[in-house]
């Protein structure tokens, strides 16, 4: 079978099957001359970028009922957004989504640029998000390259070399593939095949419309591909929060530098986080304790060993760093989900006379 039938049959299959996804406008020939709306299509991207379709759906349902346009998104404030995005992880995407909202709306008069060269010039937008855009938003045939196409893409032409080495080869592939009309249908049409029928495990080979030309089916390899290189075991890394309650019900907290992990969201005081156990560092003087337990999570990197301290203080405590937030205005959802862990472990153990 040739690339433009493999392409073809795959079109076909994803007119029935598309996945009814709330930023999606579905197969272009049930369209009705209604095309994809490109800031949906970029806020999407950006919160799917290593997060699962099921985590963003309701945080896109949210922000875009809050926020409807790119404009509305450029005005809001930091820190509303900020919580908005709190427990969708990888916090330096919500940094750089208002930066890139505020360039196009005040920059390009709240129009996404339609090329990849244009898209890759704002923030936040790196080459596989810049593709997808250009692809899915503006039908452009660029190559879009996730997990999904990699898998479907080494299966099909059975590719046994190891990722990250391959991908160079499978993007080529890829690119053979995508044909110049509907290329954007295209694009979503392999990633939905890789989602829900050419799986990580136990694919559906019996009901794949690209059964019949894939290579790795034919070898008996098809659940063994794509190949990966072993990788690194994660260090461990370990820190002390401090949670000090005010007499008043205010709890003590601290906006954590734009750079570095957790960039700019709400968060308790507390040490650096380091392999090895951390000295203390109280942000005040206080009768701490430990509340027994401690939290752990698991970053990009590494996992997180979190020892905590609770206080409870007097009106007049003065903190070395952060500031107390009055009980009306905090909102634990607004803690990314590793201080909240920690909120959720030390509030029992702490309480006003």
């Amino acid at each position: 079978m040739r690339d433009q039938q493999k392409s073809a049959a795959l079109l076909d299959w994803y007119d029935t099957h598309a996945r009814d996804l709330p930023w999606r406008v579905g197969p272009s020939k049930h369209q009705e001359n209604k095309g994809p709306d490109s800031y949906r299509v970029w806020l999407s991207e950006i919160m799917l970028q290593q997060t699962t379709v099921a985590a963003v759906k309701s945080y896109f349902e949210r922000f875009t009922a809050l926020w409807p346009t790119v404009s509305d998104l450029a005005a809001a404030e930091d820190s509303v957004v900020m919580g908005e995005w709190a427990g969708l992880g990888y916090y330096a995407r919500a940094r750089n989504l208002l930066k890139c909202a505020r360039v196009v709306a005040n920059d390009l008069d709240g129009h996404f640029p339609d090329t990849e060269a244009a898209l890759l010039e704002l923030p936040g937008i790196g080459p596989y998000t810049a593709a997808a855009i250009a692809a899915i938003a503006f039908d452009r045939p660029a190559v879009v390259m996730d997990g999904n196409v990699e898998r479907v893409m080494a299966r099909l032409f059975a590719i046994e070399t190891p990722l990250p080495a391959a991908k160079p080869e499978l993007k080529a592939l890829a690119a053979q593939l995508t044909p110049q009309a509907r290329p954007g249908d295209h694009a979503q049409a392999v990633m939905d095949l890789g989602a829900t029928i050419c799986t990580p495990r136990n694919p559906a080979c019996g009901i794949c419309p690209l059964r019949e030309p894939c290579a790795a089916r034919a070898k008996g390899i098809a659940a063994d591909l794509p190949r990966k290189s072993p990788k690194k075991p994660k260090p461990t890394r370990q820190g002390i929060a401090y949670l000090a309650l005010r007499e008043d019900g205010a709890w003590l907290l601290e906006t954590r530098p734009d750079k570095g992990l957790l960039g700019g969201m709400l968060g308790w005081p507390g040490t650096d986080w380091a392999e090895g156990l951390a000295a203390e560092a109280p942000p005040l003087d206080a009768d701490w304790h430990d509340p027994g337990g401690e939290v752990r999570h698991t970053f990009t990197h590494f996992h997180l060993r979190l020892a905590l301290r609770v206080a409870l203080v007097p009106m007049e405590a003065t903190p070395d760093r952060g500031a107390f937030l009055p009980r009306a205005q905090f909102r634990p959802s607004d803690l990314p989900t590793v201080m909240r862990k920690a909120f959720d472990l030390a509030q029992g153990s702490v309480a006003k006379d």
